[in-house]
């Protein structure tokens, strides 16, 4: 029971980092910047993976998504991608976690369903390295730009997405290494049953060598089972 209850919890953490890190696809802010003024000249901008925004005092914004994909810069197509990855991955985690938790009548044997619930936990590890990964690249770019005296374009701050998906891509992996503790488990229990068997066998072959009977049929030379008339 205690196993089973922590293989919930895990499933839960991890399914709620994914839709976390899965929300931040569609959020605004991943960067931000402000122009203060008097009230009418006071305007944000913002920007995330494909478009970029300024949103005026009456709370007007105006867009402007990104025009080609291959003219992108370098570090918005590894975050693309990278996020992309981040969500696929946590997407066929779940359906293996669901497959392999012991509280589901799916998946075989136990010692299966460990197997499949341990590899659930990889791949929920790797969404979230994936994830944490793309958004520490992007607010790398934004924090190397905010600190470079050269750099004399508008310099952004960090927007609240990148802070949502760390929070999910933490979730996601805290998840997956509780999962991959089901593997571990599953492998000592074949290790345990190997050791046991052999532990077994050493008995029996024992039990036959302290046996009189036996002893005396193997001097003599002569089967256990049979007379001397059966050589006749």
């Amino acid at each position: 029971m205690p196993h089973m209850a922590s293989e919930i919890i895990a499933f839960a953490l991890s399914v709620s980092g994914w839709v976390l890190v899965s929300s931040t696809l569609p959020t605004d802010y991943w960067k931000v910047s402000t122009i203060d003024g008097t009230v009418i000249t006071t305007a944000t901008y913002w920007a995330n993976l494909w478009k970029t925004c300024v949103t005026d005092s009456t709370g007007v914004s105006n867009c402007k998504d990104f025009p080609s994909m291959l003219a992108l810069e370098g570090h918005i197509q590894v975050c693309r991608g990278l996020m992309i990855a981040a969500v696929s991955l946590g997407f066929f985690g779940s359906i293996f976690a669901l497959v392999g938790m012991k509280c589901t009548k799916i998946g075989g044997p136990e010692s299966t369903k460990g197997k499949i619930t341990g590899i659930a936990g990889m791949i929920f590890v790797l969404s979230g390295v994936c994830a944490v990964s793309g958004i520490s690249l992007y607010a790398n770019k934004i924090t190397s730009d905010f600190f470079d005296p050269t750099f004399l374009e508008q310099k952004y701050e960090l927007g609240a997405a990148l802070f949502i998906g760390w929070g999910g891509s933490s979730l996601t992996i805290i998840g997956g290494c509780i999962l991959c503790f089901s593997l571990n488990d599953s492998i000592k229990e074949s290790r345990i049953t190997y050791s046991y068997n052999g532990v077994k066998s050493v008995r029996s072959v024992h039990t036959q060598l302290q046996d009189p009977t036996h002893n005396r049929d193997a001097q003599k030379g002569l089967p256990k089972q049979f007379d001397r008339k059966a050589y006749v």
